[in-house]
């Protein structure tokens, strides 16, 4: 029985008439992700770069996901042609790879999404649920329509390159990283620093110029409201772990005493 395939989050950009918002989704929990999938969001972000995540729960999150009207992102931890491709195979069709800075590293990522000869992607579409195990009809030689790629700025060099960067066919669109690229400016935490936001907004107008959406990371939300004033079409503005954490802050702060010293009073 021939199967279809999801529209990408690059098909979802560009019928959008808003800014889509979205989640990072850290846990490596699929029950949590399907909660998340579930709360009216656009897109979810998956994390391999700083969360608990391998292929096995990248695939359990996916499929969890699958059942509601939202769009997850699987963010690689690196730009390796292998994880790229075992990311690939195993269903996510959209991908986010951190830390590109130049043309060249857009280049090799590009590379490995696409198969031969475009690109380097290894075949294996029979063995995996990329292709619904070949129940996707042309699936090698529609690939591309199948998957959308992203790629981080997140460096000084990479907000210089960006024009570049976001001009090399196949990649559908930029995500600027406030946090690495505070660290990369030597502000490291602050996100909002004036020189961060002005250069996040420099590769806004470059990427823009190219003719791709760009997106940022803002969980303070009068930055995402700037951001998206700016011409940010899509924005994370929170994650599950911090959620948590703050709500369960919340809760103790409101039903467990403290001392003098503001330390939990004993029991």
């Amino acid at each position: 029985m021939p199967l279809r395939l999801t529209p990408t989050f690059r098909d979802a950009l560009a019928g959008a008439d808003r800014p889509l918002a979205g989640m990072w989704v850290c846990t490596g929990s699929p029950l949590v992700a399907e909660i998340c999938a579930g709360a009216g969001l656009d897109w979810l972000l998956i994390d391999m770069e700083h969360s608990p995540n391998g292929l096995e729960s990248v695939l359990a999150q996916v499929q969890a996901v699958a059942a509601y009207p939202v769009t997850p992102v699987v963010r690689v931890p690196i730009g390796d042609v292998v994880t790229i491709k075992q990311v690939l195979d195993l269903g996510a069709q959209n991908l986010l790879v951190p830390m590109v800075s130049s043309r060249a590293d857009a280049e090799a990522v590009v590379a490995a999404v696409r198969y031969p000869p475009r690109g380097t992607r290894g075949v294996g579409s029979a063995l995996a649920r990329s292709a619904r195990w070949n129940r996707v009809d042309g699936y090698l030689q529609d690939a591309d329509a199948h998957v959308s790629l992203f790629v981080q700025i997140e460096t000084t060099a990479g907000v210089e390159a960006a024009a570049e960067i976001a001009a090399v066919d196949g990649v559908d669109g930029v995500f600027v990283g406030p946090s690495d690229l505070a660290a990369s400016m030597g502000v490291l935490g602050r996100q909002t620093h004036p020189d961060v936001v002005a250069a996040a907004l420099r590769a806004f107008d470059a990427v823009r110029a190219a003719g791709k959406p760009v997106g940022v990371n803002a969980f303070d939300p009068a930055a995402a409201d700037a951001y998206v004033e700016a011409g940010a079409g899509f924005v994370l503005v929170g994650a599950d772990v911090a959620l948590l954490a703050r709500g369960s802050e919340a809760l103790a702060a409101r039903f467990v005493p403290t001392d003098a010293s503001g330390e939990r009073a004993s029991y």
